[in-house]
This record gives structure tokens, C-alpha cells and sequence, in this order.
């Protein structure tokens, strides 16, 4: 496929995403960009938040692991179950009953101004560093695979990419994204389809053995009880990912913003309920295509791993039809993921930093929310572009992905404080106990298997959040 063929398809698939932009973007304002009029059907957000929850990262990586890990990613999807429950049944009542538009103006309510600030600048530091990483990973491998022979420099494939994404999400914001994240979503499943078909039928697999040959496969291996102090161990996994999707989803403006937009909170909930089952067999998939895809890999001889995997085989080997549906799949989870970050982003510096639903009237705040939404673009431009030029050590930008994580720690601490106590705490200490839980909670981590000979992993996530709650009772008012 050359080229100008490649640059086509990327210009008719964004096409697509502005025409919808176009039609869901009538009669728009700050209610439509924020809460799409809590109008949406929430059949259409659960498919959609799929594609937002897989990110460009899952799309590449998560295939490339199982030749080192083998399917052990599952038990932390299993975990995912046990967070997206408490979700639907503790938190989403609670956004509902508050009727929030922005999650962390509960800590307003609950504690006070300082406490309120805090949780939404680690939002918005965790999200802006994450989604860079993530929009970064992705901008490579299309500067690789087409922009280089182009003689289009990474910063200009940055600057396009984001303007586009500002292009059909700046009038509508969380409205569009709803329906572009379906497409998206569904762009994504069908190029995992399209690669297991080929690559089964390469292997002389046919499509009603294929989910045999995976089980019997030794690289399917799921379940480790072994070694308690190994990062596979099973109730490490397990335990971390129900936290995880507690506060990655259940905590993030971003993933809850959807949420919001249902009509009701039954809604709400079954788009929890059907999101869930379905996240987990889509996980399970890509799995699947990862195994088929690393022993393709062994039996031809390719030298292929990790990340390199799937683009390789892709572009290299598995034809034409499959490398077209790869972009078209690698595109969607980076954008669904991307887009409704830049609105969340938006939408949580709008209300939770600057209050603009407090401090001026409508017309103001669709002024000053447009201006917003061009600021976080331009910032989003700058972090990635510095990843390229500035921080050129890969394993450097990858430890930022890991900090971005410790950032969830204290809104796991401030929530479950709240949740789960009647104490008020001295609002203005809170950013304090905030700042020290990561940085106790990363000194822990890298002296941890020296101490306790024990490696936190993804469990570093619950330590944080575990020390902000202790902090949080060290700081109770008296009267408690």
C-alpha cells in the first residue's frame, strides 16, 4: 500500500468523526458538551467506553505480552469485575444523587474547598502526563510506519493529529464523543477479528478450533499461585485490578463523564453491567490474538516481540487487508481514548479549577470553555513533542506513565475517607497529605524488595491510597 493510499483512508476516517461532529453538534452548549443533555442512550455509551478503555497501549502492547507473561493480564481483568461493581453500586448512586457534572465536586461537599482543588489537580496531572504517553507510543508507530517516508517531522504529525481531534470535539465535546467512541470501538473490534481470521487460516487453524487451540496452547497459562512474591502472583493481580478500576474508571472524569450523560441511574448502571461483561471478553480476544500472532511469529522465523509484534506482522507479513484494518484499529484506540480525554480535561480545569458555574453566566462560560479546550490542546502538543526531543531516554518516559499511576493513590484515599467515615479533616492540610503519600508510597516501592522481599507492583496503587487515608485520620478536626 503506498503512501498517498494510507493518507486517504486516515483523511476519510477522520472525515467520518467530523461528519458526526456536524450532526451531534445542533442547539450546542455548555450542558451539551458536558453532560450531552443527559440524553444519551446508555446501550451506545457502554459499547462506546470500550474503545475509550483499551487506549493505542492495550492495541499494541497487551499482544505483545504473552510471550513473556502468557494470559496472567486476565487475573487483574478478573479484578476489573470486582471495581466496576463497586462502581455501579456505590459510587454512580452517589454522582447521581449530587447530579455532578464534575465527580470531584463531591470532596467539596464532603471536606472543603482545598480537598476539592487537590483531587482535581491530580486528576488533571495524572491525565495530561498519561494520555501524552499514550498519544506519543501511538504518534511513533504511524511516524514509522508512514510520516518518515513523507518527510513529515513528528512534531508536525503531533500538531495534525491533536487539531484534528480539537476539530470534532470543540463544539459538542462529550456529545460527539459518545457516537464517534461507538465507531471508534467498532473499527477496533473488527481489525482484532480481521488479524485473528488471517493469521489462524496462516496457521491452518480453522475458526471453530481456534478458541482450542488457544486454551491447549501453553502460553494461555491464566492463573498463578506460585510465588506470592512475583508480580504474576494471582491475588496480587486480582486485588490490584479491582483498585485499579475503582479509581481509573470509577475516579476519573474522564471514564465518569460518560456515565453521566445517561438519562437516569438505572441506565447508568446497566451500561455498567454490559460494559463489564463485554470489556472482559474483548480483553480475553486480544489475548488470544497476541498468542496466535507470537506463535505465528516462531514458526516463520520472525524476529518480533513485545511492542514490535503486532505492527511488524501487520505491515510485514499478514497482507495488505490486515495491515489497513491495523491502522484503522490503532487510530480508533488511540483517538476514543484521546478525544474524550481533551473533553474531560476541559471540562474538569472549567468547572473544578477555574468554577465557571459559580462565577459567570452562559455566555461567559462557553467563551472561557472554548478557550480552555484550546489551551489543553496546546499542552497536550507541547508534553508530546517533549517526550520526542527533550526526554529522549525511553525508559525515562515510561517511568512517567508509572508516576502518572501514583497520582490515583490520594483520590483513592479521599474518596474511601469519605465514603466510609463521618470525620471532617482540616481542609487546608489535605493537599500536604496528598503530596507526601506518593512520595512515601515510592520509597516503599523501590526499597520494598530489599526490606520485605516483596515487589509492590500494581499494588504500589492501594499503598498510596492506603497512606492518604492514614493521613487523612492523622488530620481530623477535634470535634470528631
Amino acid at each position: 500500500m503506498n503512501s498517498t493510499t494510507i493518507i486517504l483512508l486516515i483523511l476519510s476516517y477522520f472525515g467520518v468523526l467530523i461528519l458526526i461532529a456536524l450532526l451531534t453538534g445542533k442547539n450546542s452548549d455548555n450542558n451539551t458538551f458536558f453532560k450531552a443533555n443527559k440524553q444519551a442512550p446508555w446501550y451506545v455509551v457502554a459499547f462506546g467506553m470500550i474503545g475509550a478503555s483499551l487506549s493505542g497501549v492495550t492495541f499494541i502492547s497487551v499482544p505483545g505480552w504473552v510471550e513473556a507473561s502468557q494470559f496472567s493480564y486476565m487475573q487483574m481483568v478478573l479484578g476489573y469485575i470486582v471495581g466496576y461493581l463497586v462502581i455501579g453500586t456505590v459510587l454512580l448512586p452517589l454522582y447521581y444523587k449530587l447530579n455532578l457534572t464534575s465527580i470531584y465536586t463531591y470532596l467539596d461537599q464532603r471536606f472543603g474547598n482545598a480537598s476539592y482543588k487537590t483531587g482535581a489537580s491530580f486528576f488533571l496531572i495524572s491525565r495530561i502526563v498519561g494520555s501524552s504517553f499514550r498519544l506519543f507510543l501511538v504518534a511513533n508507530v504511524l511516524q514509522v510506519l508512514l510520516f518518515d517516508d513523507l518527510g513529515i517531522s513528528f512534531w508536525q504529525t503531533v500538531t495534525i493529529t491533536v487539531f484534528l481531534i480539537w476539530l470534532y470535539t470543540f463544539k459538542s465535546g462529550i456529545k460527539t464523543i459518545i457516537w464517534t467512541d461507538t465507531l471508534q470501538t467498532l473499527f477496533m473490534l473488527i481489525a482484532i477479528g480481521v488479524a485473528i481470521y488471517y493469521v489462524s487460516d496462516d496457521l491452518g487453524i480453522s475458526g471453530g478450533n481456534i478458541l482450542g487451540f488457544v486454551l491447549d496452547n501453553d502460553l494461555s497459562k491464566m492463573f498463578y499461585f506460585e510465588d506470592y512474591k512475583s508480580n504474576d502472583y494471582f491475588w496480587k493481580q486480582f486485588i490490584s485490578g479491582a483498585f485499579i478500576a475503582i479509581v481509573m474508571t470509577g475516579l476519573d472524569q474522564d471514564m465518569m463523564q460518560k456515565n453521566l450523560t445517561c438519562k437516569s441511574l438505572k441506565d447508568a448502571q446497566k451500561n455498567m453491567f454490559w460494559f463489564t461483561i463485554i470489556l472482559t471478553l474483548v480483553n480475553f480476544v486480544i489475548l488470544s490474538l497476541g498468542l496466535l500472532l507470537t506463535v505465528y511469529a516462531q514458526q516463520n522465523g520472525i524476529d518480533a516481540h513485545k511492542d514490535e509484534l503486532f505492527p511488524i506482522l501487520a505491515k510485514e507479513h499478514l497482507g495488505i487487508g490486515v495491515f489497513v484494518f491495523f491502522l484503522l484499529g490503532l487510530i480508533a484506540a488511540a483517538y476514543s481514548s484521546a478525544d474524550s480525554t481533551l473533553t474531560a480535561l476541559t471540562t474538569s480545569f472549567s468547572i473544578d479549577i477555574l468554577d465557571i458555574e459559580k462565577k459567570y453566566d452562559a455566555a461567559q462560560q462557553v467563551a472561557i470553555r472554548k478557550r480552555i479546550h484550546i489551551v489543553i490542546s496546546f499542552v497536550l502538543i507541547v508534553i508530546i513533542i517533549a517526550f520526542k526531543y527533550v526526554i529522549k531516554d525511553e525508559s525515562v518516559i515510561a517511568k512517567l506513565l508509572v508516576f502518572a499511576g501514583y497520582t490515583y493513590g490520594p483520590l483513592l484515599g479521599l474518596y474511601a475517607f469519605g465514603l466510609f467515615t463521618k470525620w471532617q479533616v482540616r481542609d487546608k492540610l489535605v493537599p500536604i497529605v496528598a503530596i507526601l503519600s506518593p512520595i512515601l508510597s515510592y520509597l516503599l516501592s523501590i526499597n520494598s524488595l530489599r526490606w520485605f522481599g516483596f515487589e509492590f507492583g500494581a499494588f504500589i496503587l492501594i499503598l498510596n491510597g492506603a497512606l492518604t487515608f492514614l493521613g487523612l485520620i492523622l488530620i481530623r478536626t477535634k470535634q470528631n
